[in-house]
């Protein structure tokens, strides 16, 4: 490779960071906010701690410009409707009395407020919430934050690029506020949005920014010709602002299609682009389009959101091929950060084989610095790296770990009645109505209990060796007799076991099939503290023992009442995990269905009436453009009907899906042919029972009336009034009572009073309509 000048020398940098800390600092801190054990000065020294660390790494790992602004409490998108002023009227007069205790008023709720609805960000388990607007919003700049953190950064001597949610994308992520009409369309805010932007930048300029990153992720998703003029129109006025930094305009997740050519002739200073899973399409669009002359391009090539080493002869070729295209070339990953653990330092139970596969975000950032030193000074200065990548990625190609024979010779034996129900839905209803026996408006939870601090005790004492096997298998009986018992004396018509034994519902099945690599500090961010850590699904999948069964057929011992069988699906089981990058994700769906189909069927010869397979992740996964929906949606709902097609007409099949915007998949929904369907609901008011009925479902479905991600407490009249809503687009033999999603993240008084209050809505309005006059129709 030709070294470049070195006026032209190519800068590291990348657009995000994990916010947690090491040890998930910020999550102690602020939970210990919450509960009045942590001072609002103590956690704002906490998360000053965290961003000065986050900068230091990456500084001393060779970055020559680093992201500030990306840290949040809580969620960027919140972040980006307080700086806009966009705050929801319900939650005003607790935002300025208290700023942090309203920022979290909006992102939880109180016991009188109700939150931001919730939704995933983009094709990512990351969840945003949701900016509300209306006619009558009104924008004011308050960069408070953004600047307050940009000259943290100064301070310590550093370049630093604050990061913004750009304004387009912030429309486009938007609904309609409470009150306001259903098509009312926030973009058409855009021109009273833009000033409040460029004082935002006016500010950060003043400040010491030199350039300011604005994220545009919404763009790489098919729009409409007014979209797309109303991105050219902010661009260009954005672009003309004389007192500004230099804009650098960042997608990500996918191409930028349509997008390309109007912000490669807008008035910014450079565009951010992902070049990984797109890398070829992105590279003919932009060369079609005659480059970026004149403007600085950061080529994303480290793929930020999944965990295996890059390649980097291959992302070095593509950065080769970019240096003509642009008047300068930088080198990052392909987004945020945010989405991949901290460090693979902290694995100690990964085999070192193995771990040499891996980047997380430490190791994605060093990747990055050298493909930056490559590029400048030619691969004899990366030599040594070079070969180590090279070892690495011939390590986990011809490891026995990625492929077993067996599996590969079952699942293309697979055929189509594999993943069909023997009988029509109509046919399996009457067999299951009469098998379960149980009245209308049925109720019952998604599944997980609170997890009490003994039992987290319990399983750390176990993992450390304090107890042995027998003792914590005690403490998990104790805890399920107390959730069945709960359940009976609450009212509950159909059961769960409450999950006790269960540490995450994807980590936990991974850790019992074959293929699969668990990490002890692999933490992910799902939503405000709530943190996971994604399994990495490294080879071929199978079961090698039944998984649930023992505690399912447990908990069913201890009442007449059905008890639901707990199972993730396999499109959750993929998305939630680091999935491998080596094959299709159709053939990984596949193995993994073949893997729970076996489980599904080992439950119902264990006697189990109603088996639940949660798919969350089916609208999460859904491709970003759509032309790509039909190929996605076609292997995905087929796994799931590989997963429970095995079973009688009299065994009832579940699944449940939260946080996403499911009026997309309706179709999809309705392929997967489950006899009950529990969704959340109550943050968006019942508007997926409209969305089905709309479509004409035809099955029955449970839209929750219980907002688990809040504290809030919901009344019986309000459980009530949703559950009337409910019934107005769907009949009442078959509307299912449920939460909203799991119960896990919850404390047991909160749960045990809502439950109560669920019960009694359904009880009511189920003695209501029995005693109607007239029929009722499905």
């Amino acid at each position: 490779m030709t070294t470049k000048p070195a006026s032209a020398a190519a800068r590291a940098t990348v657009y995000g960071y994990p916010r947690q800390g090491r040890n998930r600092e910020l999550k102690k801190a602020i939970e210990g906010y919450w509960k009045g054990r942590v001072t609002a000065d103590a956690l704002r020294a906490t998360a000053a701690g965290l961003r000065r660390a986050n900068w230091r790494d990456l500084a001393e790992a060779g970055l020559h410009e680093v992201p500030v602004g990306d840290f949040s409490y809580y969620d960027h998108v919140l972040d980006t409707t307080v700086m806009v002023g966009a705050i929801p009227e319900r939650h005003r007069a607790a935002v300025e009395a208290d700023a942090l205790d309203g920022y979290f008023a909006m992102a939880r709720g109180t016991q009188d407020v109700a939150p931001l609805e919730m939704t995933k960000w983009f094709d990512t388990n990351y969840h945003y919430l949701v900016p509300e607007l209306g006619p009558d919003t009104r924008f004011t700049a308050d960069p408070g934050k953004q600047v307050a953190e940009l000259r943290e950064a100064l301070a310590l001597g550093l370049t630093p690029r604050p990061v913004l949610v750009g304004p387009v994308t912030y429309l486009l992520l938007a609904k309609p506020a409470p009150g306001v009409a259903a098509d009312f369309d926030p973009l058409t805010l855009l021109d009273r949005l833009l000033p409040v932007y460029a004082e935002v930048l006016a500010d950060l300029r003043a400040a010491g920014a030199p350039w300011v990153q604005l994220d545009e992720p919404a763009l790489v998703q098919d729009r409409t010709p007014a979209e797309l003029g109303a991105a050219e129109r902010a661009y260009r006025h954005l672009g003309t602002l004389t007192d500004r930094p230099k804009l650098l305009v960042a997608s990500y997740f996918d191409r930028l299609g349509d997008a390309l050519p109007l912000l490669a002739k807008a008035p910014v200073d450079g565009l951010a682009l992902d070049f990984t899973g797109a890398a070829a399409a992105q590279l003919d669009a932009l060369a079609a389009v005659g480059g970026l002359p004149g403007k600085r391009l950061v080529a994303g090539v480290v793929n930020g959101r999944n965990v295996w080493v890059n390649d980097l002869a291959k992302s070095l070729a593509t950065l080769g091929t970019l240096l003509g295209l642009a008047d300068r070339v930088d080198v990052a990953a392909s987004c945020s950060l945010l989405h991949v653990p901290l460090d693979t330092g902290a694995e100690r139970d990964i085999d070192p084989q193995v771990l040499r596969w891996l980047a997380f975000a430490r190791q994605k950032t060093a990747e990055v610095v050298t493909l930056a030193k490559g590029l400048t000074h030619g691969t004899g200065a990366i030599s040594a790296e070079l070969a180590a990548n090279r070892a690495d990625l011939a390590s986990r190609a011809d490891s026995a770990l990625t492929r077993d024979p067996a599996v590969r010779a079952r699942t293309a034996a697979v055929t189509d009645a594999d993943t069909r129900r023997s009988q029509p839905y109509s046919e399996r209803a009457a067999a299951q109505r009469a098998h379960l026996g149980l009245p209308l408006l049925p109720t019952t939870t998604i599944g997980s209990f609170p997890q009490t601090t003994a039992l987290r005790t319990a399983r750390a004492d176990l993992r450390t060796g304090r107890t042995d096997t027998a003792g914590y298998e005690d403490r998990v009986r104790a805890e399920i007799q107390e959730v069945i018992s709960f359940q009976e004396q609450t009212g509950l018509d159909v059961l769960v076991h409450g999950e006790p034994e269960r540490n995450d519902m994807v980590q936990y099945f991974a850790e019992q099939l074959t293929g699969y690599l668990a990490t002890q500090h692999g933490w992910v961010q799902s939503y405000g503290t709530r943190y996971v850590r994604p399994p990495v699904l490294a080879g071929d999948i199978s079961r090698p023992g039944p998984m649930t069964v023992r505690w399912t057929a447990y908990a069913q011992s201890l009442t007449s009442r059905p008890v639901k069988g707990m199972l993730t699906g396999p499109v959750t089981m993929l998305a939630w995990s680091f999935v491998r990058d080596d094959q299709p994700p159709a053939d990984t769906a596949r193995q993994v269905a073949l893997a729970l189909r076996d489980e599904v069927v080992d439950l119902e010869a264990a006697g189990t009436p109603v088996i639940q397979v949660d798919e969350p992740a089916l609208r999460e996964t859904l491709p970003l453009r759509t032309a790509d929906h039909p190929a996605y949606l076609a292997w995905a709902t087929e796994a799931f009907r590989l997963t429970t097609g095995g079973v009688r007409n009299r065994t009832q099949i579940h699944t449940h899906m939260c946080y996403a915007e499911f009026g997309d998949i309706v179709q999809a929904i309705d392929d997967l042919d489950a006899d009950v369907i529990s969704l959340e609901a109550a943050r968006s008011h019942m508007q997926v029972a409209r969305e089905l009925a709309a479509h004409g479902y035809p099955r029955e479905a449970g839209p929750g009336v219980y907002d688990i991600h809040s504290p809030r407490v919901p009344g019986p009249e309000e459980a009530m009034a949703l559950l009337r809503k409910g019934l107005e687009a769907l009949p009442a033999d078959r509307l299912w009572v449920n939460p909203d999603c799991g119960l896990k993240t919850r404390t047991w008084p909160e749960t045990r009073t809502s439950l109560e209050n669920l019960v009694h809505a359904a009880h009511t309005l189920r003695t209501e309509l029995t005693t109607r006059t007239t029929p009722l129709t499905s």
